[in-house]
């Protein structure tokens, strides 16, 4: 009985460590003012992140040489449109089904706010509303409290997809 106990401990371990490398961070293709790119990040500094306040675009954290807990969504559950930062817990979620609705975080249940999925190899689409697509606001960058230099952000959106936006909706993973 020791023995199997010892063994499930031992899995679990394993499969906790193996997720826990399977984590990327989703970029936008176009650097727009930032050499080290945009991603999707949970304002707020990395482990200190506020999960009430929602995502934005952020200068990536990948520079530093790993992917920070706030910018880590786990690449298996993508695949089943769940974007989810496992450190976290919490998924991505629309606050409306609507143009320009923001996107927050909350509690992974599967509801329609929070099925995406990826399209063209390259939009981030809504699956209850396939005309929207994650976008970064076109708008100035904001500085940040950190980096050197300094990080910048931005504010992310679902807006009408749109060829003519792909620098602002064009997103890749990268681990």
């Amino acid at each position: 009985m020791k023995k199997i106990f010892t063994f499930v401990i031992m899995g679990l371990l394993f499969i906790t460590s193996s997720q826990a490398n399977d984590n990327v961070e989703i970029y936008l293709l176009n650097q727009l003012d930032d050499p080290r790119g945009f991603c999707i990040d949970i304002r707020g500094h990395k482990l200190k992140a506020k999960i009430d306040r929602g995502l934005q675009a952020h200068t990536c954290y990948s520079y530093q040489g790993k992917i920070s807990p706030d910018q880590g969504f786990n690449s298996l559950l993508l695949t089943r449109n769940q974007f989810i930062l496992p450190f976290f817990k919490v998924c991505m979620e629309a606050s409306s089904l609507k143009v320009s609705a923001n996107l927050k975080l909350a509690k992974c249940d599967r509801n329609k706010l929070q099925k995406f999925e990826w399209f063209n190899k390259k939009k981030i689409r809504l699956v209850s509303n396939r005309k929207l697509c994650l976008t970064v606001d076109q708008g100035q960058s904001r500085k940040g409290g950190g980096g050197t230099p300094v990080h910048l952000m931005r504010n992310l959106s679902l807006e009408l997809c749109d060829k003519s936006l792909d620098p602002y909706q064009a997103w890749g993973l990268r681990k």
